[in-house]
């Protein structure tokens, strides 16, 4: 058995992180799982990310523990997985989470699985001493390993029941009224501050783009209404950074005041792109100021020097504190001319007796740069430099739709200057995800199909659309599972997991399945269209709250069937 921490070897970040760690971490691979088999040992897997917050925490109270790290070292092969890296372990799992604790799931991720990579229990962060409820790390693993010992045979036999558990299912309904659907997430949305109601609020940025979708198709403004107040809200509170520009994750109060600080590249993404497509609807200098902030923002900070593309995300800690290089002391700030003028600033704070900056009106030029001379002097955040196919595809599909509205060349350029450093970086003969060439995903290559459609939307040349139809195809003999008449979300003939994954819920970014259908019906495959939308279908009845993009993928896919002029972000007669 391997007596060591292997993860020096890793490019991820994440794992970089916890490459000293006296635990002796291993990477997944078919490998180690066999090693788990030979051994009759069960695996402990931690399933992160280089920016999670809890992940640090969770990483300094016990596995940097020299007495933590024994016992997990005794009785487990220890996995630790990136989950950006592997998204299908994390989506397999984190859904293993769910139908065990009956609640969401999150990061870190903490599954205890059996010698044959079947989970049989699991949670996500464990305090080093019992707190909130929560056992402490070390009695988990001490309960859990004397469980292995004295039922083993049990626990591996119930693998069938697991995989039965977590294996979707269809209802035979195929075709259905769309708009009633749509309709029912009004009335789960908060009127005055936007986002669903309550804490912590997350933007759902898919929930939105569907909702332009529906109003581009009705005109009806209770679509369009939801989508200005949170672009409103998202614009002007503490998610948004006032003084460099972008979006964080999420807020963990109701009004979007309080972030939890770490910025995502798949947030700032569909802020972009959901600013852009209501700028096709209304005018407003307010969020289109924003949105190219943004897109500055992203362009100079997330940018890798090496690849020319674009990162992942930055953390929300520097300096082990959290928020430390976005909020500000009173005293820092309070004596730049007008600064009152231009945010709400109180001697006492608005969190942790800190100043998050929520904006009153646009601040001058002179009050960002001398905000952004205090901040310069601050240690900044750790910024994760993996690069992701998908989300690079995504954010060329961004920079595209502003082409749209704003036709200002100079963002075409971009949107060409990055898909050639895609073209450096990446094969179109046999695309990967980061930097394992024979690791990929279904978003991957819808995503790229996507932006090679959205080319061709924006420059009419029709070499887009060959480069589309043929990775198109691809994705099919990949991904599609004929039997299921579904994509899979890793590689048909490359699955390392203990059951095929079927992903068809969106999460941070619309779901594979669903641009899927969106794709075909923009090429014209409508004979590989009605297929997957019928199956989509299947699985709308029993799942619709986790297919928003689903919907309005469907209701596309209908309109264009049914003969009406269409594109992908609304039709009409």
């Amino acid at each position: 058995m391997s007596q060591k921490n292997n993860l020096h070897s890793s490019s991820s970040p994440y794992l970089q992180q916890h490459k000293n760690n006296p635990v002796f971490w291993q990477q997944w691979s078919k490998e180690i799982l066999n090693l788990a088999k030979e051994n009759k040992k069960p695996i402990l897997l931690s399933v992160g990310y280089a920016t999670c917050h809890w992940c640090h925490v969770m990483a300094h109270e016990s596995f940097e523990d020299l007495e933590t790290s024994k016992i997990m070292n005794s009785n487990f092969i220890n996995i630790k997985v990136d989950r950006e890296e592997r998204p299908d372990i994390d989506f397999i799992f984190q859904s293993s989470f769910q139908l065990f604790n009956q609640t969401g799931g999150g990061w870190p991720l903490t599954m205890f699985l059996d010698e044959n990579g079947v989970p049989f229990s699991g949670g996500t962060y464990f305090p080093k001493v019992p707190q909130h409820g929560l056992p402490s790390f070390k009695e988990v693993l001490k309960k859990v390993s004397e469980v292995y010992a004295t039922q083993r045979e049990k626990i591996i036999k119930q693998d069938q029941l697991v995989i039965k558990n977590l294996t979707l299912r269809k209802s035979s309904v195929v075709n259905q009224d769309l708009i009633p659907l749509i309709d029912a997430t009004l009335t789960n949305l908060d009127p005055i501050n936007g986002g669903y109601l309550g804490a912590p609020k997350f933007p759902t940025y898919n929930l939105f783009d569907a909702l332009l979708y529906f109003f581009n198709k009705t005109k009806n403004e209770k679509y369009l209404k939801p989508i200005e107040i949170i672009t409103q809200k998202l614009c002007s509170e503490g998610i948004y950074d006032h003084v460099e520009g972008g979006i964080a994750r999420y807020t963990v109060d109701d009004k979007w005041l309080i972030p939890h600080f770490e910025k995502m590249l798949y947030d700032n993404v569909q802020f972009v792109y959901l600013i852009s497509k209501y700028l096709k609807i209304k005018k407003n200098n307010y969020f289109e100021k924003k949105m190219m902030e943004t897109i500055t923002f992203l362009n100079e900070n997330f940018l890798d020097k090496g690849t020319k593309l674009l990162g992942s995300a930055y953390d929300a800690d520097s300096e082990g504190e959290e928020g430390k290089y976005y909020v500000f002391s009173y005293d820092e700030i309070k004596d730049i001319k007008n600064i009152n003028d231009y945010f709400d600033i109180k001697p006492q704070g608005n969190w942790e007796g800190k100043i998050i900056l929520r904006e009153i009106k646009v601040a001058s030029d002179f009050i960002k740069s001398e905000l952004k001379k205090i901040r310069s002097k601050k240690k900044k955040p750790l910024f994760d430099n993996k690069i992701q196919l998908d989300l690079n595809c995504f954010w060329i599909s961004a920079l595209l739709s502003v082409y749209s509205v704003s036709k200002n060349q100079k963002i075409l350029e971009k949107a060409e200057n990055y898909y050639m450093y895609l073209n450096k970086n990446y094969s179109e003969e046999k695309l990967f995800h980061c930097d394992k060439k024979d690791v990929v995903f279904l978003e991957d290559y819808a995503y790229y199909v996507q932006m090679l459609l959205d080319f061709y939307d924006a420059t009419m040349n029709i070499s887009y659309k060959i480069k589309a139809d043929k990775i198109c195809n691809d994705t099919t003999k990949l991904f599609f599972d004929e039997e299921k008449k579904i994509f899979q979300k890793n590689l048909i003939e490359n699955n390392d997991l203990f059951m095929r994954p079927v992903d068809i819920g969106d999460n941070t970014i619309p779901n594979g399945n669903s641009i899927m259908l969106l794709n075909y019906t923009r090429l014209g495959k409508m004979v590989d269209a009605k297929k997957l939308a019928e199956s989509l279908s299947g699985y709308l009845n029993l799942y619709k709250n986790f297919m928003i993009s689903s919907i309005k993928s469907l209701d596309f896919f209908k309109e264009v069937k049914e003969g009406k002029n269409c594109n992908s972000e609304g039709c009409s007669i």
